[in-house]
């Protein structure tokens, strides 16, 4: 069977080498760091029996991320998500709103616990409800979604500015990680459509029982596949249209196919004539605090927090170990690590008074300037597809276009259409990406 060169472990890495390792394909991974999983990873903080795992940033998914689900199928991990079936809303002073399915199908499972949202008013939901009535109708009907903001939209259906601010910045921001008037209105579309309208448990939140890096490792993934760890790609050698070689690890690496997941950051240097629009590409930030306390500040799951910086909240271990997520994070940027810290206490205590309490023990600061690229309106079309002009070298990654924003599923569906890609060049054409739930 044909020999394939991937580059890059991350989910798009490793979601192309078990589809084609499974196929039958002879597969190396190369990846430049000593573990798998890219962005979606973690590492030891502290040392000898203090030190404990953490993850880079508490990365989620939905239940309507169906080839996320199928690669943690793949790689036999599914066991290790639990999914939550209620969001919990918490206002500054600490009144809770809890949103969950109710009897009514879909698109109505949510009308129940809609009406009874305490942080909207009745303007608000009236507002809200006619806009998500009008989502369903504009997707199939409008074709300039992905040339203005989600902010323009918005405006333009007369949303109040508490419904703007409560309501859809704070779903739309933590899940396309981007502003509300740096977000195509097509991005928006999708995470509403395909996440709170389409099916009634589409909306079902999936949060890892495990540290990352214990979900994304060789163990799962074919025999037929190869890691080599600490192998950065430095060169890609073309001729006569063709790639012939990568240099990896320091040594030159021969295939029959290559498959880049790289960054768009990375891959440039490497291929600069590879016609892509490489200045339209940009970058959005996450911030990821970290706070262990001498004692439990609550016993919440998760919640995502109103009218602050922080933007949500997840119990690690106990309620005393909390992490707390800030998305599109550049106000946030050039502030050290202790102000940050000083900023998230502060404003955990005004959600949770057991915080004003509790003495701080330790702290984590991770701050991801390059998290994923800016789903700005435009972009869409320049997004490169699967299939490159170098008859045997192939693009994935959440950057390249994938039907979807800058998520772990579009990482995933990235990797499946590479694959694919790389399939039906070797005249063995199959079929990986599985549809998506409407």
């Amino acid at each position: 069977m044909a020999r394939v060169a991937i580059l890059g472990g991350g989910l798009a890495g490793l979601a192309a080498a078990s589809a084609l390792g499974s196929s039958g394909y002879d597969v190396d991974l190369y990846e430049s760091r000593a573990f798998l999983g890219g962005r979606a990873t973690s590492w030891p903080v502290g040392a000898g029996d203090e030190a404990e795992m953490v993850d880079n940033c508490q990365h989620v998914l939905l239940r309507c991320c169906v080839n996320l689900l199928d690669l943690y199928g793949r790689l036999g991990v599914g066991d290790k998500v639990r999914f939550h079936k209620e969001f919990c809303f918490i206002e500054p002073g600490g009144r809770r709103s809890y949103m969950k399915r109710g009897m009514l199908p879909a698109p109505a499972h949510f009308a129940g616990s809609f009406l009874t949202l305490k942080y909207l008013g009745f303007k608000d939901k009236l507002c809200i409800a006619r806009a998500m009535n009008a989502i369903p109708r504009e997707l199939r009907k409008r074709r300039d979604l992905d040339q203005i903001s989600m902010l323009d939209w918005l405006r333009e259906h007369r949303q109040t500015e508490r419904a703007i601010e409560r309501y859809w910045r704070q779903v739309l921001v933590s899940a396309i990680n981007e502003e509300l008037d740096r977000m195509a209105a097509s991005h928006g579309f999708q995470v509403f459509w395909l996440g709170m309208i389409a099916r009634a448990d589409s909306y079902e939140m999936g949060v890892p029982d495990v540290p990352l890096r214990e979900l994304y490792d060789e163990h799962g993934l074919p025999k037929s596949v190869t890691i080599h760890e600490r192998a950065a790609v430095t060169a890609i050698d073309c001729a006569d249209g063709a790639v012939d070689a990568v240099v990896a690890g320091g040594e030159r690496r021969v295939a029959d196919y290559y498959l880049s997941c790289l960054p768009f950051e990375r891959l440039r240097p490497l291929l600069p004539d590879l016609p892509v629009e490489w200045d339209a590409f940009g970058h959005s930030p996450i911030t990821g605090i970290h706070l262990w306390f001498d004692r439990p500040i609550t016993d919440l799951p998760h919640a995502t927090l109103l009218d602050r910086t922080i933007q949500w909240f997840f119990n690690k271990s106990e309620g005393r170990y909390v992490q707390l997520v800030v998305s599109a994070s550049r106000s946030l940027t050039e502030m050290s690590r202790n102000e940050i810290i000083e900023l998230a206490v502060r404003e955990l205590g005004e959600f949770f008074p057991a915080a004003r309490e509790a003495t701080l023990v330790k702290a984590q600061v991770i701050k991801e300037v390059r998290a994923t690229f800016s789903a700005a309106p435009g972009l869409e079309a320049r997004r490169p597809r699967a299939v490159t002009p170098l008859r045997n070298f192939f693009l994935a990654g959440d950057w390249t276009r994938s039907g979807w924003p800058a998520t772990m599923e579009g990482a995933v569906r990235s990797g499946y259409l590479g694959a694919e890609a790389v399939t039906t060049a070797a005249g063995d054409a199959r079929s990986f990406l599985l549809p998506d739930v409407a």
